[in-house]
């Protein structure tokens, strides 16, 4: 449900999307400490460049500066937050206290997640909540600002929390042939937009998209792709054979891998360098190849601890500068 000025939550990111612009979010990792300068200088290589900045939280289940406080600090860095909040480690009554409290800081998107499982983090044996799951986050937050209902039914006393709201997408994790019905399930939920898992296989995508298509979800939420740049042959392997829900054809190994071709293997730092600028062209190609599949609202760029490169990447992509959309407006995929 939209706003008297015609959006569900005024965000930037909303107005970018309902104005008909490709749309481009990056990603921030806060710091393993209480380092708010950390946060400032990452800042720094993202403003100006995307649209809104994912804020993570507790991602890969090790302990971090929390979503809430580090989108604060990106707020006052002049960065729109994407507030990230997986239901791992909250209960429903924490999640809504912080979403007022976000809201009331300034923050205007907000995603929702499961969480990777705690086992995976640095305190494998902590008691995880998932008290909700993603879905039902969504729907938490959809009723808190289109019904301004907290979860039990009781109604919010003032003003609600109006968030434009993302969830997450995995179009090749297994069972793949699933993941375009648990899309739709997200956006009958109340999702907005959703970002996907990195990807890198092209085609399998385009498998992933044309059901979405026949199922019109895309009609429903902007979708964004999930781009990242590879910093080398050891990253690419990685990501093909421990992350869950990530393909990498051989091709784009061996491409990588011959980026250094010629490099002796003692010059590391010269063939670090190889492999980085060949990461960024392949990037930069990768979006240009996505954006051109019906249904696809723009791309999440997630560097991984690289934020110097999204820079280059968007730029090379032809996606600088980004526009900037004033006033009132409507994007009708999305609203009612």
């Amino acid at each position: 449900m939209t706003n008297a000025n015609g959006y569900k939550s005024g965000s930037n990111l909303e107005k970018v999307l309902s104005a008909g612009h490709f749309a481009v979010t990056g990603e921030l990792g806060p710091p393993q400490s209480a380092d708010a300068h950390h946060i400032r200088v990452k800042a720094g290589h993202l403003k100006g460049v995307v649209d809104a900045v994912n804020v993570t939280d507790n991602q890969t289940a090790v302990v971090r500066m929390s979503s809430l406080g580090a989108s604060i600090v990106a707020v006052q860095e002049g960065l729109e937050p994407v507030m990230q909040m997986t239901c791992r480690d909250r209960n429903r009554l924490a999640m809504q206290a912080d979403y007022l409290s976000a809201y009331a800081l300034g923050i205007r998107n907000l995603l929702a997640l499961t969480g990777d499982h705690q086992s995976f983090g640095n305190h494998p044996t902590a008691k995880n909540v998932h008290d909700l799951d993603s879905v039902q986050q969504l729907q938490m937050l959809k009723d808190l600002r289109d019904e301004k209902r907290f979860q039990c039914g009781d109604l919010v006393k003032g003003a609600e929390p109006r968030f434009f709201i993302g969830a997450a997408a995995a179009p090749e994790a297994h069972p793949v042939e699933w993941r375009p019905q648990r899309l739709a399930k997200k956006a009958a939920a109340g999702a907005d937009f959703i970002q996907t898992q990195l990807v890198y296989n092209v085609p399998a995508f385009k498998r992933f998209m044309e059901e979405v298509r026949r199922l019109r979800v895309h009609e429903k939420l902007a979708i964004l792709v999930g781009v990242g740049p590879l910093k080398g042959p050891a990253m690419a392997k990685y990501m093909r054979d421990f992350v869950p829900g990530i393909t990498v054809p051989d091709h784009v190994i061996e491409r990588i891998e011959g980026a250094a071709g010629g490099i002796p293997p003692e010059e590391k730092e010269a063939r670090q360098t190889a492999w980085k600028a060949e990461g960024i062209r392949m990037c930069v190609e990768l979006i240009q190849e996505l954006r051109e599949i019906e249904g696809v609202a723009g791309v999440h760029v997630m560097a991984i601890e690289w934020e110097e490169a999204v820079r280059p990447i968007v730029e090379g992509a032809g996606l600088l500068p980004r526009p900037a959309v004033r006033g009132a407006g409507g994007f009708d995929r999305i609203t009612g």
